[in-house]
């Protein structure tokens, strides 16, 4: 059983395709259930989902690595690790694009979001927050 705050979290390593979405907002809901942070389940699965997305897009290699940990008693980090250094870009998109709007989505329900550089790829993250 994890703690209740900080680590360890949840995290579970899945294939880079795009069936890896459903499997990583399982994760996320399952985690938050657990924490009893239901009321943060629909923007964090909206967030994984669009940082999963990312990653198939544009990283490289077979698979890839989702966390999600508490560090505090009404927030969630939502992680993304792949095998690419290349940072995301948040990109405009027209309004007949179909792609080109995750990183703004993401930006727009998190508290904060980031890019941290690791020796062999990085990892995109995103915390949200609850009330008290």
């Amino acid at each position: 059983m994890p703690r209740t705050v900080g680590h360890p979290g949840y995290t579970e390593s899945l294939p880079r395709e795009p069936e890896s979405a459903a499997a990583a907002r399982r994760l996320v809901h399952i985690s938050l259930a657990c924490w009893g942070l239901e009321a943060l389940a629909e923007d964090a699965a909206l967030v994984v989902s669009e940082l999963v997305t990312n990653t198939v897009l544009h990283a490289r290699r077979e698979s890839i690595r989702v966390t999600v940990i508490r560090p505090g008693p009404v927030s969630v980090r939502i992680a993304v690790v792949d095998f690419s250094k290349v940072p995301p870009q948040r990109r405009g998109a027209t309004d007949d694009a179909e792609d080109g709007r995750g990183l703004a989505i993401v930006q727009h329900l998190a508290a904060a979001w980031g890019c941290d550089p690791l020796p062999w790829g990085k990892r995109v993250w995103a915390e949200l927050r609850g009330g008290q």
